[in-house]
């Protein structure tokens, strides 16, 4: 069972709000094509941090697959990682726009990527072929998320959610991996510039 499927069914538990953007729009609207990634957005409502990797390292790739364990080096250096992002957002809240982590206007700008014609064509797609999944049409909601992936190979959101929908588990089973195996050399994380 996912995350959003305990949350749903009152499996788990928090003690705070959690909000399930089950459409996927604020993906959508921030670019971002992977989780977790983060934007930091200051009180006025403008972007200080663009969409990145939110404290994440592509160590997980090293995992013995059949444990989940991995070496214990490769763990301290993830847990450094986070830790260094939650204290850039930490210093951030503390100094707003004083903290090194505040990027200025031009900044933001030029590490922003906009949507191109084939994001929204991707998300198109991506819709249309989860409403025919949901509608009992798997075979050509198939075509739909496959051209979807086409058009926006570095989501991996499309990938796994698929990969969901098919069975639950699934966005963490062998057909991931092969497609995480086949990224060779290139980041699925590409680390946040701090």
């Amino acid at each position: 069972m996912g995350w959003e499927d305990a949350l749903v069914k009152g499996v788990a538990t928090p003690t705070y709000p959690c909000l399930i953007d089950e459409k996927h729009i604020v993906a959508e609207l921030y670019g971002m094509v992977n989780v977790p990634q983060a934007v930091w957005i200051n009180e006025q409502g403008r972007i200080v941090r663009p969409t990145e990797s939110a404290g994440s390292s592509d160590g997980f790739r090293t995992m013995d697959r059949t444990t989940w364990q991995m070496a214990p080096n490769i763990a301290a250096e993830g847990k450094s990682i986070r830790t260094r992002y939650v204290d850039a957002i930490r210093d951030w809240v503390t100094k707003g726009d004083a903290s090194p982590y505040a990027l200025s206007s031009e900044e933001v700008r030029k590490r922003m990527r906009g949507p191109t014609t084939n994001d929204a064509l991707a998300a198109a797609n991506f819709r249309l072929g989860q409403y025919l999944f949901s509608q009992g049409h798997q075979q050509d909601a198939r075509r739909y998320f496959l051209e979807a992936k086409r058009l926006r190979p570095e989501s991996w959101n499309f990938i796994r959610q698929e990969l969901e929908l098919q069975g639950v588990g699934n966005a963490s089973g062998p057909d991931f991996w092969t497609q995480v195996d086949a990224l060779g050399k290139q980041a699925y994380y590409p680390p946040a510039q701090l």
